[in-house]
């Protein structure tokens, strides 16, 4: 019962996390483009690479704990179901340029950031 309820305190946290990130990206950077999920996804490939590598390489971190952050806080953050849907509406609209830009950061920077948070992380 506490895993659940690990996941389910850090799902809370990620959703709030997302829905906050969404607000401040279109209010800083406008609508026309998925900003706030874009920035959700690279935040969270960073907290997973480096909070992953922390916990399995640095100290002795307890399941219950990767469960909060990994399962649940980055599954609430991160939004591949909205990314895809996103993406899928821009190729709708025929915005095949919007769509594979959107393609292209959330996959390549993403990586990158997961990349960035292990490394970072084996340099403590």
């Amino acid at each position: 019962m506490l895993k659940i309820v690990a996941v389910a305190v850090g799902g809370s946290c990620g959703a709030v996390a997302r829905y906050l990130v969404s607000l401040w990206a279109a209010d800083r950077f406008g609508a026309a483009f998925p900003y706030g999920t874009l920035v959700a996804n690279i935040v969270g490939c960073f907290i997973i690479g480096a909070f992953m590598t922390i916990a399995t390489e640095r100290f002795i971190v307890s399941p219950h704990w990767r469960l909060l952050v990994t399962v649940g806080f980055v599954g609430g953050l991160t939004t591949f179901s909205s990314f895809s849907y996103e993406t899928f509406k821009l190729l709708e609209d025929a915005q095949t340029a919007l769509a594979f830009y959107n393609l292209a950061l959330n996959v390549g920077v993403g990586f990158a950031a997961t990349w960035l948070g292990i490394g970072i992380s084996r340099l403590l």
